[in-house]
């Protein structure tokens, strides 16, 4: 028998961290999925897909996830039941993901950076030569002889 789940697709908001009561790390996004066809309208549909990580893998995620980035899933569907306070059964299916690959380099994100991101973080990428051909004066104490 087989239960493995390939998906690609962008998260709907930024993942959620949570800890068990015996401190195992649990994290949970929401993956948006296009499908591969168009509706009768020529509209693309999407699957908005639940999806929960463990341990490591989820501390990871939380850290280095945020809403929009494209994202690669690699897991199994779970179907699991709990009893609501109103006493009915409630069904959920989510993908348990064990490989989460991050398709996008931060830089290709910039457009969902943090306004809050420390400065010398956000200009980490910037070109070292973006000022070239324009002279320079350099110090006696920055000549190595």
């Amino acid at each position: 028998m087989l239960n493995r789940v390939i998906l690609i697709g962008r998260l709907t908001k930024d993942p959620e961290l949570r800890y068990t009561p015996n401190g195992i790390a649990t994290c949970s996004f929401t993956l948006a999925v296009d499908r591969p066809f168009t509706s009768q309208g020529g509209e693309r549909e999407t699957d908005f897909l639940p999806i929960v990580t463990w341990r490591q893998l989820a501390e990871t995620c939380a850290n280095y996830l945020k809403k929009g980035r494209l994202t690669a899933v690699e897991g199994r569907v779970q179907v699991r039941n709990y009893e609501n306070s109103e006493g009915k059964r409630v069904y959920v299916t989510e993908i348990v993901a064990d490989n989460v690959r991050f398709l996008e380099s931060n830089r290709d994100n910039q457009s969902q950076r943090d306004p809050n991101e420390p400065d010398h973080r956000r200009h980490y990428n910037k070109d070292p030569f973006h000022d070239d051909g324009k002279p320079i004066d350099p110090d006696d104490l920055d000549l190595p002889f």
